[in-house]
């Protein structure tokens, strides 16, 4: 009976232990489809930020794509879009926020729309980073009009 129940336990422990190791924790957790790409500036983001563009402006397009990497924690600051954004969140989980709205939880697989000349913001939630496509069209009436940061009181309310 001893070893029965000794087997029973270390199989309750050894499932714990590979529970545990595949329990996701900072970037480690993130299955990374582009590179990391530029650092974003302070002037514009709050904690680490990467920007891999995939597709530049052109006159035949009018599209500009790229690929954002929040770590835990980072977000952009209030901003706006002269013909709006759409983001297709590809990996982990993190916020979106339109000024005068509730604060929205993104996870892989959702996809958000920002409205032409809406302040708003986006970024990782505390514990996890976060992956997303963007897509800005019409750029030749711009790209992005960047304002103030987004509090510490405005990120983690509800």
């Amino acid at each position: 009976m001893k070893i029965k129940t000794s087997i029973l336990l270390f199989l309750l422990i050894t499932l714990g232990l590979i529970q545990a190791c595949n329990e996701k924790h900072g970037d480690e957790e993130l299955d990374f489809i582009f590179p990391k790409g530029a650092q974003g500036s302070a002037e514009t983001f709050t904690g680490q930020v990467w920007n891999y563009g995939l597709l530049p402006s052109d006159s035949a397009l009018s599209t500009l794509v790229g690929n954002v990497y929040f770590e835990p924690g980072a977000r952009s600051h209030w901003h706006s879009h002269p013909a709006g954004q759409i983001l297709l969140i590809t990996d982990g989980a993190g916020f979106h926020q339109i000024e005068g709205q509730p604060k929205q939880t993104l996870k892989k697989g959702d996809v958000v729309t920002c409205p032409p000349n809406v302040l708003h913001w986006h970024g990782a939630s505390p514990d996890m980073g976060m992956q997303q496509l963007y897509i800005i069209p019409n750029t030749e009436i711009g790209i992005v009009e960047w304002k103030h940061a987004v509090s510490e009181e405005e990120y983690l309310s509800n």
